[in-house]
């Protein structure tokens, strides 16, 4: 369902010349003004390399702007130009004729409650720590720790032994 979402989404920005990331882009620094260049790569989950290339077209098209930050000086801070402004009018406009069609016949009350969990999800999801590799991993049966039984058909095939 995500990816189809996605791929209407898509069809409808290249209308504007713009791609998924840039439209990422776009939006979390029209929301996030002054937002650090590491932080957005985070919160977009685009590759710090990939951004810099992205950020460095939008910069030259006069989309935004970089700014030293005051605190650190190795760190650049980034903030919508003018020009910017009317993109992220238009790509809200896809967003919600995207989000039209994928809801159609759905009552708005349901949608807006799907739309609200599948936030919370995220949000949740988003929040978590990564597992340390030693509890991601399946336990090893230890002495003293009961085994499940063997399913009848791994039983049959035993043979007996002593």
């Amino acid at each position: 369902m995500s990816r189809r979402n996605v791929q209407r989404f898509e069809e409808r920005a290249r209308s504007l010349g713009l791609t998924l990331p840039q439209c990422r882009v776009l939006l979390y620094l029209a929301n996030n003004e002054g937002i650090s260049q590491v932080h957005l790569a985070e919160i977009t989950d685009i590759e710090p390399m990939t951004l810099v290339r992205i950020l460095d077209r939008m910069e030259s098209d006069g989309w935004l702007e970089r700014r030293a930050d005051p605190a650190d000086r190795r760190a650049r801070r980034l903030y919508l130009k003018a020009e910017g402004k009317p993109l992220v009018e238009d790509i809200w406009r896809l967003v919600e004729l995207t989000r039209q069609e994928a809801f159609a016949g759905i009552p708005k009350k349901q949608a807006e409650l799907l739309i609200t969990l599948l936030e919370k999800v995220q949000r949740n999801l988003a929040t978590l720590d990564p597992l340390a590799a030693s509890a991601a991993a399946p336990k090893a049966n230890k002495p003293g720790r009961r085994r499940a039984p063997a399913s009848k058909s791994r039983r049959a095939g035993r043979g007996s032994r002593s």
